[in-house]
């Protein structure tokens, strides 16, 4: 029981020599968001709105655990648009800018100094439309895959896909100001992938 015990003990004393942590500065491409379904409450018309495919820029702060893996916080920032077709006019509705607040964790493969790897995580989805709309807050979840090279044991660079889904889960008015709401939005998942490359810098 004793001997069990100061393994135990040593294992947790172990852990925090063992982890490190890294902060990751990324950037990368913003693509593939689904379409909705959107009407405007100023008139008569209707049709499908999308988010505009742009750049965007993050920061990953973590900690290594021994699975080898880790576990994050991220924050990626957006400037788009909210953009539609079919009868609309014009075809850009809005400035949008669109930030991630997410907690995660990846999953790593090694093989000397290749890494491939699995990412998950959750959290919040915050929107933000230009013209003196109200903002929007929505859950959302994201799962991806990359690939990290170990260029040094402080220094790491990686390349990575992820897909955002935002749960929206509207079918009423969203992004209203003083005077009423722009538009109705019929959608329940809002999809979005990012393909990031990045560096991750460990201490």
């Amino acid at each position: 029981m004793n001997t069990r015990l100061l393994l135990l003990l040593g294992s947790l004393c172990a852990f925090p020599v063992a982890a490190e942590v890294y902060v990751a500065p990324f950037g990368g491409y913003s693509f593939g968001a689904s379409e909705f379904d959107i009407s405007t409450s100023a008139s008569d018309e209707s049709g499908k709105g999308k988010l505009a495919e742009s750049e965007h820029y993050g920061l990953m702060l973590g900690i290594t655990t021994k699975d080898p893996g880790n576990v994050y916080l991220l924050y990626s920032h957006q400037a788009t648009d909210l953009r539609a077709g079919d009868n609309f006019s014009p075809d850009v509705l809005t400035s949008m800018d669109v930030d991630y607040f997410h907690v995660g964790g990846s999953l790593y493969f090694p093989n000397k100094s290749i890494k491939p790897y699995v990412t998950t995580s959750v959290g919040l989805t915050h929107m933000r439309p230009g013209g003196g709309y109200a903002n929007e807050t929505r859950f959302s979840m994201a799962i991806g895959g990359g690939i990290a090279y170990q260029a040094s044991q402080s220094l790491a660079l990686f390349a990575e896909v992820k897909g955002y889904a935002t749960f929206i889960n509207a079918d009423n008015a969203l992004f209203c100001d003083a005077g009423g709401c722009l538009w109705n939005i019929q959608a329940d998942i809002m999809w979005q992938g990012q393909a990031n490359i990045g560096a991750s810098f460990a201490f």
